[in-house]
């Protein structure tokens, strides 16, 4: 089988691809947005690529540097599924809606984000 680079350069230019890709970003920005500002954060820290990533694990699991955790390949994914439910769980929600944020964030963040979900503070278990 020829692979030809081109063809999947032309896919990631493909103007639907950047159009689907910049609304699902705005997405998960008013999505964190709102959940930052339940949990007492401001909401502009949601624009700022990895600090937004930072205050989210602060929100979470009560330490922002954990989210260091995430950039070790195996540990990071395992840290991440691990805090989706703490997430669910921060908010006062259950496990079935960790498994929400953890396959489908970006419908459960703006349910988070804009339901009645009360900000509860870390879980640690």
């Amino acid at each position: 089988m020829d692979y030809d680079i081109s063809q999947s350069q032309e896919f990631f230019q493909n103007p639907v691809y950047s159009v689907a890709s910049t609304v699902i970003a705005i997405i998960m920005i008013i999505g964190l947005w709102k959940i930052f500002t339940k949990a007492g954060e401001e909401g502009w820290k949601a624009i700022i690529p990895l600090y937004n990533a930072y205050t989210l694990v602060k929100i979470i699991d009560g330490n922002g540097l954990k989210f260091l955790i995430l950039f070790i390949p195996i540990v990071g994914a395992i840290y991440g599924i691990i805090l989706a439910f703490r997430e669910a769980k921060a908010f006062g929600k259950g496990t079935g809606f960790g498994f929400g944020l953890l396959f489908f964030p970006y419908i459960f963040t703006l349910i988070l984000g804009f339901g009645d979900a009360q900000y509860i503070g870390p879980q640690k278990k």
